[in-house]
C-alpha cells in the first residue's frame, strides 16, 4: 500500500530541514566554527533550530506513515502534515532573529507536539478496528 500522503509531507519536511542545515553550515563558516558553537549565540541558535527539527520531524514522519499504511483518514493525515509545517516554521521564525521566550515559538512546540500526541493516539487507536 503506498503511502503517498506521508510521502509529500516527508519530502517538504525532508526539504525544510536540508535547508536549516546549510543555514548552520553558512554560519559556520561566516564565524570560522566547524564544532560547537564557538560561543557564537547566532550560531548557537541556528543549531538548535536545526537540530530541535531533526529531533521531532523523524518520529512524526514515522507515525503518519504507519497511521497511512493503516489506513488511516486523508483528511487527518493531510492536517498532521500542514500542522507539523506549521509548527516547524512558527518555531524556527522568533528563533532565527533573537532568544529568549516567544509566545509564536511556543506555539509551535505546543503544535509540533500536539501533531505528534495525535498521531500516536490515533496509531494505537486503529489497533481496536
Amino acid at each position: 500500500m503506498p503511502v503517498a500522503i506521508t510521502a509529500l509531507y516527508s519530502g517538504i519536511l525532508a526539504l525544510i530541514i536540508v535547508a536549516m542545515g546549510i543555514n548552520v553550515t553558512v554560519h559556520r563558516f561566516r564565524y570560522g566554527v566547524m564544532l560547537g558553537d564557538g560561543g557564537q549565540n547566532v550560531l548557537k541558535r541556528m543549531v538548535r533550530i536545526h537540530g530541535n527539527t531533526v529531533e521531532n520531524i523523524p518520529l512524526c514522519a514515522l507515525l503518519m506513515a504507519l497511521y497511512e499504511l493503516n489506513g488511516g483518514d486523508k483528511i487527518v493525515l493531510h492536517a498532521a502534515g500542514i500542522a507539523l509545517i506549521a509548527g516547524r516554521m512558527l518555531f524556527a521564525g522568533p528563533l532565527w532573529f533573537h532568544d529568549g521566550p516567544s509566545p509564536i515559538r511556543a506555539s509551535g512546540v505546543t503544535l509540533t507536539w500536539a501533531t505528534t500526541a495525535l498521531l500516536a493516539m490515533l496509531n494505537i487507536l486503529q489497533l481496536r478496528s
